[in-house]
């Protein structure tokens, strides 16, 4: 080993009183920095390395994406109670509730809030329960159809939400936060899917010919993120998609031209203002609308079911007609390759909806008479066509209800965010279970708690997607369906 003579240089100090190092590094966070930058960047250094966020593709974004891991699950459909069912009376069998039928809420649970309703008695359910398959799943007879499909749910007893108001809780249960702005649970599907058919919309949302829920579009938005990915809605009640048929003087090769024509002109305009976000979905809905304009008239057609399949989901019939002609409709928009669907029972307010104030029987005799046969005829011709394997089904409503009279003698129930339920069935969906607990009176929950977050994570889950890494970078935070929270139900997996 050699050594070597030469004493160490001494370190130079500046008048700044610090090392060279120490002023050059120094140097760049100040105005020599921005020289620097401007020298880097004249380089390509930062097109090549870093940038806060990509900027708009103008490539297809609807195009197919794999999932983040594997997965049989193509597509969902949501089933949306809107107004709130009653767990007690539907899908959370409380034997309790009949023995106590009559008493005041146990004092260590009075601290609820009634949102200035009257509390009155604890009342048992309303309609009989029954075990249902082998499972032996006990549920009300306000679904003895869904009933027979027993096996196929993992019923989820254990739900909690935000808020007790309808407008905020659908927020919620759509996009995960009851403040509006925020991407719904669809239009995060599509943005991390993509969707199977260039030519339909990769998420539809069917309403209530009653009206839409009170929180109204929101609930489907996109959010932040460009429209790109936001619900199309299509009508309830006769021809689903409106003016698909251009005038009659102007043919397709004439809209091709005019089309193109338009698309020329909007990348002129994007060059000059790069970054239009918004002008991007404007143009891509405009091809999407050319393109429905052929495949869109079929996947509606209900003519082209047989009468035997038309009855088996109630079509043509009351009260099963309207939600009936939207879960096949729905049936035949996932066999197209639809991503995300969503279908809403009960429109406007109160006992238009699921909302029952008044009265439970009246209100839950009248919707579960709407769509239990419509549920049940999907989840079996799903399972025929081998698309149950394929598709998630969700059920649920934004809240769910008291167990205990609103005031003496009176047969409705109001809001409970506290402990209600929702059902998945589907690909990668244990069936024939009960997940997580209420309390004794089905008043809130108290074993494995499944806030909204958790049923999103486990949504997001089965479609194929991790609900930590499928993010959206927005105003300086890459932003999530699920935000800091959530977690994957294990136990509702097959």
């Amino acid at each position: 080993m050699t050594r070597t003579n030469r004493r160490p240089e001494k370190l130079r100090l500046f008048p700044c009183g610090r090392t060279r190092r120490e002023f050059v590094w120094e140097m760049g966070a100040g105005f020599c920095g921005l020289a620097l930058a401007s020298q880097l960047a004249g380089d390509g250094f930062f097109a090549r390395h870093g940038r806060a966020a990509d900027p708009p593709s103008r490539d297809e974004p609807l195009t197919p994406k794999p999932p983040q891991h594997a997965t049989r699950v193509k597509s969902c459909i949501f089933l949306m109670m809107n107004g709130a069912p009653s767990q007690v009376d539907t899908f959370d069998y409380k034997p309790e509730l009949e023995k106590y039928s009559g008493t005041a809420l146990p004092d260590d649970k009075k601290y609820i809030n009634s949102g200035g309703r009257k509390v009155g008695f604890l009342t048992a359910n309303w309609r009989r329960f029954r075990p249902g398959g082998e499972s032996g799943l006990m549920i009300s007879d306000y679904f003895p159809n869904v009933r027979k499909h027993a096996d196929k749910l993992a019923v989820i007893n254990s739900c909690q939400a935000d808020s007790h108001a309808h407008g905020s809780a659908l927020v919620g249960m759509n996009t995960g936060s009851t403040f509006i702005g925020r991407p719904s649970l669809g239009s995060w599907c599509v943005y991390g899917l993509g969707t199977l058919n260039q030519s339909l919309p990769g998420y539809v949302v069917m309403l209530d010919k009653r009206g839409g829920p009170i929180s109204g579009q929101p609930n489907w938005s996109s959010g932040f993120m460009p429209s790109t990915f936001q619900g199309t809605l299509f009508r309830p009640t006769g021809n689903p998609i409106l003016d698909l048929a251009g005038p009659r003087y102007l043919d397709r090769t004439a809209q091709r031209r005019q089309l193109d024509l338009l698309e020329k002109l909007n990348q002129q305009h994007l060059r000059q203002r790069p970054g239009g976000e918004e002008l991007l979905a404007r143009m891509r809905s405009y091809e999407l609308a050319f393109r429905m304009q052929s495949e869109a008239p079929d996947a509606v057609d209900l003519t082209r079911e047989s009468q035997q399949m038309l009855a088996a989901y109630g079509v043509g019939k009351q009260p099963t007609d309207e939600f009936g002609r939207n879960c096949l409709i729905a049936r035949r928009l996932v066999e197209r390759g639809v991503r995300f669907i969503q279908l809403y029972s009960g429109g406007g307010h109160l006992e238009d909806t699921w909302d029952a104030h008044e009265s439970i029987e009246k209100n839950h005799g009248k919707h579960g008479a709407e769509v239990d046969l419509p549920i049940s005829a999907l989840l079996a011709d799903l399972e025929q066509r081998g698309l149950l394997e394929t598709t998630l089904v969700i059920w649920g409503g934004e809240f769910g209800r008291m167990p205990f009279s609103e005031g003496k003698n009176a047969p409705g129930r109001n809001h409970n965010p506290y402990g209600f339920t929702m059902w998945l069935a589907g690909g990668g969906v244990r069936g024939g279970i009960q997940y997580g607990a209420t309390d004794e009176f089905g008043f809130e929950a108290v074993e494995d708690k499944a806030h909204v977050h958790d049923i999103h994570a486990t949504v997001l889950h089965l479609m194929g997607l991790d609900h930590e890494q499928l993010t959206y970078f927005h105003q300086g935070r890459d932003e999530s369906l699920t935000d800091v929270h959530g977690r994957v139900l294990q136990g509702v997996l097959a």
